[in-house]
């Protein structure tokens, strides 16, 4: 398998899950949201990753909701499942669920709360793995999950003929350089940080897996396309648009404000998230708001 997988590069939005009014999946809506990102030209999308909620969706709820965004994708974008757990076995049994499901890979997160070694995170990966032909991507995100996935972890990591990239969310862009030369220059490197996003693919990243890119989806789009081609002057007067949104967008934890955002720009019809996340707090919504102005979006 090559490692230069063509599905995985450029804007690649972390999609929300839309929910009712009773906090349950509003199908309707998702299927509104993947016609956005097909018409802005997102490059693929992650369903039920953080940003869909995974944490508080049932093992049915993560599955039929990935197959859901499959079915309207209908082969036009990719979709990356969100499949990571904090037990191995859990995290098997989902990979296995996808195996035959037409998704384009799996992104897997380092397991969270229990605090694993490297040597931990390394067998979790590979006893993940070796249960599927599905592309891995790794996703190392320490603000999370209190646990940080060193380069050298993920140079170990990279042997495995089916792990072909990470999303790397520390926003320490030195981790491009460090990962791609100990994992080899054609491993996957995508952000998971969308405020360092074009500064990772300055350095050799291939992409952003974007929060963003819910809300303002053909900019991250255009931003991403002219970075890869070099463009990075072009790129950056996009990113100085977005860059209110880049930090706005985390004033709470994710995807509080992205939802708010999200609803009042009318793509989705209630910011409706599972306890224990609550809706944006009244006194941060005026930064929200100004960051939307300042992207051109309100």
């Amino acid at each position: 398998m090559s490692r230069s997988n063509p599905l995985f590069y450029g804007s690649i939005t972390a999609i929300i899950t839309p929910m009712d009014n009773h906090g349950e999946v509003d199908f309707n809506t998702l299927k509104e949201l993947v016609e956005y990102h097909v018409a802005s030209g997102t490059n693929a999308i992650v369903s039920v990753g953080t940003t869909g909620e995974s944490a508080t969706l049932s093992i049915d709820e993560n599955i039929k909701t990935i197959l859901k965004t499959v079915e309207f994708a209908d082969g036009r974008i990719p979709v990356i499942a969100g499949a990571g757990a904090n037990a191995t076995s859990e995290a098997i049994t989902m990979t296995k669920l996808l195996n035959d499901s037409g998704v384009a890979g799996c992104l897997s997160v380092v397991p969270y709360y229990n605090k694993p070694t490297q040597e931990g995170m390394y067998q979790h990966f590979k006893a993940i793995a070796e249960c599927t032909d599905l592309p891995q991507i790794l996703y190392n995100v320490p603000g999370r999950t209190g646990s940080d996935m060193k380069p050298e972890t993920v140079a170990r990591l990279a042997k495995i003929s089916n792990i072909v990239g990470i999303k790397e969310a520390t926003g320490d862009v030195s981790r491009v350089q460090q990962i791609k030369s100990l994992a080899g220059e054609d491993f996957i490197f995508l952000s998971g940080d969308d405020a360092t996003g074009l500064e990772s693919i300055k350095l050799g990243g291939q992409g952003v897996i974007s929060v963003t890119n819910n809300i303002a989806a053909a900019d991250m789009a255009k931003m991403c396309e002219l970075a890869l081609a070099g463009k990075f002057d072009e790129a950056e007067v996009i990113n100085q648009k977005l860059i209110g949104l880049h930090k706005s967008l985390f004033v709470e934890s994710n995807p509080i404000p992205v939802k708010w955002a999200a609803y009042k720009l009318g793509l989705i019809p209630e910011p409706v998230l599972r306890l224990p996340l609550t809706t944006l707090s009244l006194n941060l919504q005026p930064k929200v708001i100004d960051a939307l102005k300042m992207a051109g979006l309100l």
